[in-house]
């Protein structure tokens, strides 16, 4: 849970019959970036179609990619709020975008059906799932870089953009872009590193520009 409204305990139990070991074992985060710190692939849910982020809807599949993902790290499943669902930062912070396949003259779904439906699917394909699908290409298994270096990239690549004067437009479209480009490359922590490693040469390097050379 991401910064919740205040919330007793006694009355989780007195709601949820028999829930007590999911109740004990409930995290709560200040921000979504602390939540998400550790884990190597995120599957936000919305069901508002957005135009530069793919909609996917084959609940199974994806469903079946995660646990397989499962095995280079920890997984996510992202909600949001029942009446506004996931803003543009959170849809940000998501390698992949999923809706329930619904009726669309009314795609939303009540917060608690949502997640029982993606979690019973997920329970589903855990106990089914042998083959790696297409989509991990057969890669599931390898190390793959954190949230939170990946949110230390891209902070660091914003700034090594800024710095050499890269933006002539929109600098929130050019980064978004860099987030879908570097979720659809699923950065390895050693790739990370020597791409965050480039970004603060870059933005030392235009603080701190090299003399001239005498032989050129």
């Amino acid at each position: 849970l991401v910064n919740p409204r205040p919330y007793p305990g006694s009355d989780l139990a007195r709601m949820a019959h028999h829930a007590g070991e999911v109740i004990d074992a409930l995290r709560v985060f200040a921000t979504l970036d602390e939540a998400l710190a550790d884990a190597v692939y995120v599957v936000g849910t919305s069901a508002i179609v957005h135009s530069e982020r793919l909609l996917r809807r084959d609940i199974s599949v994806i469903s079946q990619e995660l646990v397989l993902r499962a095995s280079s790290g920890p997984v996510a499943l992202l909600f949001g709020t029942e009446d506004d669902g996931l803003d543009r930062a959170a849809l940000d912070r998501c390698h992949c975008i999923a809706a329930l396949p619904t009726n669309p003259d009314y795609p939303a779904l009540n917060l608690a059906q949502a997640v029982l439906l993606f979690l019973y699917e997920l329970a589903r394909q855990n106990d089914t799932a042998s083959q790696p699908p297409a989509a991990t290409g057969g890669d599931a298994g390898f190390p793959r870089a954190p949230q939170a270096a990946l949110e230390q990239l891209f902070t660091y690549s914003e700034e090594a953009l800024a710095a050499i004067g890269f933006f002539k437009y929109n600098p929130e479209a050019v980064m978004r872009t860099l987030r879908s480009l570097a979720y659809r490359a699923e950065l390895r922590p050693q790739e990370v590193a020597l791409l965050l490693a480039i970004a603060r040469q870059t933005s030392y390097r235009a603080a701190h520009p090299l003399p001239p050379n005498p032989d050129q």
